[in-house]
């Protein structure tokens, strides 16, 4: 089987990026599971492996991911200014360098030179700028790569999957996002990337509530009742096996999560606070229903330990697997989409 060509991106250089990527690629035999594709610095990524005592990690220094040798560590390195290194500080110039990064991977991508994107973390200040004016990544690839579609954000581990109705708006605005038809829509796009990447053949999915106890029968707000329950009326006429709405605190707090295969929350914090205290560390940023596979961990910059070794690269290794495990699956679902059973002469017959 043909490695998996993972591009990784170095991130905010002033958080714990090269940190936790090179805490990663260390780990021995990485190199035989698929090949890292590093877009980065040169100068900032040795005076990382300085920092963190492991001048023994060879890295192949390329000009170009299509350069990119198998069973290396291989670091394209980025023609723009090196930034400053200015460890837990939110500068301009590791904004750029970060966009630098993250376009010249999605090229790569595009390019075929590479088969999946891993991010590691961007200081959504430093980035925003003329060329970059996107929330966070989600919204960025999207617009580079999402053809007319929105990415679904979803966190996940092994065991939970949490997707987002609405992802990096202020709290005042959620309620306007939440209609029929983009619920609807929403639990339908989820239910495609739990078949096609997460290999579920009839997956289940609860919804969570908006208000407070479900909106109380509308004492709390009428959201439920006019909104969600018709969209789940809608989805399980489609035969989707759709539940809810669920009050999130004693959805969460009584583990009712763990009889689903997703979970739909209405906004980010209503998902990913409970996410992250369940996943802890091994948590993984999916961000679904995109032509390509993009992963990264499920947590910011750490600007507070930036550059001390403190960094735990768990959910940066778990990023990477995850993305190839996606990547090998959807090439299964797609190939077996593709072959259909034919019905020829009364006999079944693989159609080539």
């Amino acid at each position: 089987m043909e490695k998996v060509k993972v591009g990784i991106t170095h991130g905010d250089v002033n958080g714990v990026g090269y940190e936790v990527i090179f805490k990663t690629l260390a780990e021995e035999g990485i190199t035989d599971l698929f090949t890292p594709v590093v877009f980065g610095v040169e100068a900032i990524a040795n005076e990382a492996k300085k920092r963190l005592g492991l001048e023994t990690l060879r890295l192949n220094i390329i000009k170009n991911a299509e350069d990119a040798l198998d069973g290396k560590i291989n670091l394209v390195s980025l023609p723009g200014p090196a930034p400053e290194l200015h460890p837990g500080e939110v500068r301009e110039d590791a904004g750029e360098s970060a966009v630098e990064a993250l376009e010249a991977a999605v090229d790569a991508l595009k390019q075929g030179c590479i088969d999946v994107i891993v991010t590691a973390p961007i200081s959504k200040e430093a980035v925003q700028s003329e060329k970059f004016s996107f929330p966070g990544h989600t919204e960025y690839l999207s617009d580079r790569l999402g053809e007319g579609s929105p990415a679904m954000m979803i966190l996940c581990n092994d065991t939970l999957r949490v997707a987002l109705l609405t992802k990096h708006i202020p709290i005042s605005k959620i309620p306007e996002h939440i209609t029929r038809e983009s619920i609807t829509e929403a639990v339908e796009k989820f239910v495609v990337t739990l078949k096609r990447d997460f290999g579920i053949v009839r997956p289940s999915v609860a919804v969570l509530s908006l208000n407070p106890h479900a909106g109380d029968g509308g004492l709390l707000g009428n959201e439920e009742e006019e909104i969600i329950k018709p969209a789940l009326d809608d989805l399980i006429a489609k035969g989707i096996l759709a539940m809810g709405p669920f009050p999130a605190d004693g959805f969460f707090g009584h583990a009712t999560y763990k009889k689903f295969d997703g979970v739909l929350a209405m906004y980010h914090d209503q998902g990913l606070a409970p996410f992250k205290t369940i996943a802890y560390s091994g948590g993984v940023n999916f961000s679904a229903d995109l032509p390509f596979i993009r992963t990264s961990p499920d947590h910011g910059t750490a600007f507070d330990i930036a550059w001390k070794g403190e960094a735990d690269p768990t959910s940066m290794r778990e990023a990477i697997y995850m993305a190839i495990d996606i990547f090998r699956r959807r090439q299964n679902f797609d190939e077996s989409a593709a072959n259909p059973l034919k019905v020829k002469s009364g006999k079944l017959k693989m159609e080539s």
